[in-house]
């Protein structure tokens, strides 16, 4: 029976791996270990949590699925690679998210609504013609367990592109800052805190995604 094994909420970070990137990718991993190192000291927490981490360039590229992170070594790397297909991603996550949530449904967890965190420095190289396939994963009429996406633009990403990515205004952020590697570890010291504030929440009598704004970063509507 559904919530006999407990709660989970299943959170996506979605992590461009554009050329454009290739000076910086060392400090989204340098992040993510920690956010790793993070998360062991926080049992608790991220025993509610199941972590899936995909790249995406010219396609997506799984790096980590659904993983229990106190049950992982280390995570994996992500790699700089050539354009910032906008539109593979949310194809991808269309298909992955309902699959991922029966899965776990079927090993008898009861699952929140997904997050996915997403993290771009550049415009889509694909055109517009993400935004459908964007609005369709966040259908909650189309797309299974709809996820929320919390939206983090740094360098030449638009305002609006992270309004646009984002379901809600107040989870699309940009930086301030041009020091590149500098913003990408305030993002990944924000993912980290939004996960372990999410995860003690989760199975709780009031469950909530907590959303954590990077240092430095504003609201996108604040500059738009």
């Amino acid at each position: 029976m559904a919530g006999n094994s407990g709660n989970l909420l299943p959170v996506y970070m979605v992590a461009d791996e554009s050329y454009s990137m290739s000076n910086y990718i060392g400090n989204l991993n340098d992040g993510l270990a920690q956010l790793h190192g993070a998360l062991m000291g926080e049992p608790m927490a991220a025993a509610k949590v199941r972590f899936t981490i995909l790249g995406f360039s010219n396609d997506v590229q799984l790096r980590l699925a659904m993983a229990d992170l106190r049950h992982e070594d280390k995570l994996p790397q992500l790699m700089a690679r050539t354009q910032t297909a906008y539109g593979k991603v949310f194809e991808d996550l269309r298909a992955r998210i309902p699959a991922d949530v029966a899965s776990l449904k079927g090993q008898g967890y009861t699952v929140h609504r997904p997050a996915v965190f997403f993290l771009s420095d550049g415009q889509p190289t694909d055109g517009d013609g993400w935004r459908r396939t964007r609005d369709q994963l966040v259908d909650r009429n189309l797309t299974t367990a709809a996820p929320n996406i919390i939206a983090c633009g740094i360098g030449d990403v638009h305002p609006q592109t992270m309004l646009d990515v984002a379901t809600q205004t107040d989870y699309a952020f940009v930086s301030t800052g041009s020091d590149l590697g500098a913003e990408i570890a305030k993002f990944c010291a924000a993912l980290t805190k939004s996960i372990v504030k999410s995860g003690r929440t989760v199975g709780s009598a009031q469950p909530e995604l907590v959303v954590e704004r990077p240092q430095n970063f504003k609201m996108a509507i604040d500059v738009v």
